[in-house]
């Protein structure tokens, strides 16, 4: 038995954990794949506060030393379900089962990507799925989009403000987002729309050195010679497991200001909720305020 259980070892996570902790409450973090989340694959992260500039792997690194050093417990394992027994939860994983006076739903959200080959490999490396995060190292460059929602047309307007050029591109013949936002991508003229376009292929072993595209309609194939483009497809959470427990909306978990859900001794923080802004620092700002929720619930 601990006092909290986290579920996640991302930023928001983590955050958790550290403000726990230093309530003098014992947390164990289960964590399925590695620490850091989406943030460990951001090669330069220059958003989060007192840091100039830091890879997000170093940034995850920084946090998950801290945590151990304040008595953290951790296990590589995946949860895959919680129970309210009494007055404790049960967290089930694919190993064995943990109990907790309390838990913390931190185990964000993954986006959506092509399943090309090769594309595991070149995250970080030419692929971004953050315009807000990794945008910028692209200042004064071409810069290449795919998507055709609210957050892809977010992230070419947000694109074009310093970069030359954005070609955006979308599997479709039109757009699925918000009409303003429609209405103002195609008033900037250095943003280059071409629709009906399929990415079949990254070209590059290490690096990304280009992208193919066929025509849905033609099948002609287009070759772009670029290191860099933003997948914008879409995000998957994965919060079915945990219904039983949370209420969902699209997939997010609800949550009210104090992370608090719906089943007392049951907070969700980041990206996993409910909320419009999905960046590392609101994550940790979640997290920090699930965290002393959650003291104040155990008391």
């Amino acid at each position: 038995m601990v006092d909290i259980i986290i579920v996640g070892g991302g930023p928001s996570g983590m955050s958790a954990a550290l403000y726990a902790l230093r309530s003098n409450k014992s947390v164990l973090i289960l964590e399925k794949e590695n620490f850091g989340g989406q943030i460990a694959n951001s090669p330069r992260v220059e958003n989060y506060p007192s840091v100039k500039e830091i890879s997000g792997l170093d940034l995850s690194d920084h946090m998950f030393e801290q945590i151990m050093d304040l008595g953290a417990q951790f296990e590589l394992e995946d949860v895959l379900g919680i129970e309210k027994k009494d007055d404790k939860f049960v967290v089930t994983t694919n190993y064995r089962t943990y109990e907790s006076k309390a838990v913390i739903i931190a185990n964000g959200v993954k986006h959506r990507t092509m399943n090309l080959p090769n594309e595991e490999k070149l995250v970080g490396k030419g692929i971004s799925f953050c315009a807000v995060c990794d945008g910028p190292m692209y200042k004064g460059k071409e810069v290449y989009l795919i998507g055709d929602a609210n957050t892809a047309l977010q992230y070419a307007l947000l694109l074009a403000n310093y970069c030359t050029k954005v070609h955006m591109f979308t599997l479709f013949d039109r757009f699925f987002g918000d009409q303003i936002l429609v209405d103002r991508l195609l008033n900037k003229e250095n943003i280059i729309v071409k629709h009906n376009m399929n990415l079949i292929q990254y070209v590059g072993e290490d690096k990304l050195e280009g992208l193919v595209f066929e025509d849905t309609k033609t099948k002609e194939k287009l070759e772009c010679n670029t290191d860099n483009v933003f997948i914008a497809i879409g995000q998957i959470p994965n919060n079915e497991k945990f219904s039983n427990l949370v209420e969902l909306e699209k997939g997010y978990i609800i949550t009210d200001e104090s992370m608090a859900t719906k089943t007392p001794g049951v907070y969700a923080c980041g990206d996993t909720r409910k909320k419009e802004i999905r960046q590392v620092v609101t994550a940790c700002n979640d997290g920090a305020i699930a965290a002393l929720s959650t003291v104040k619930y155990i008391g």
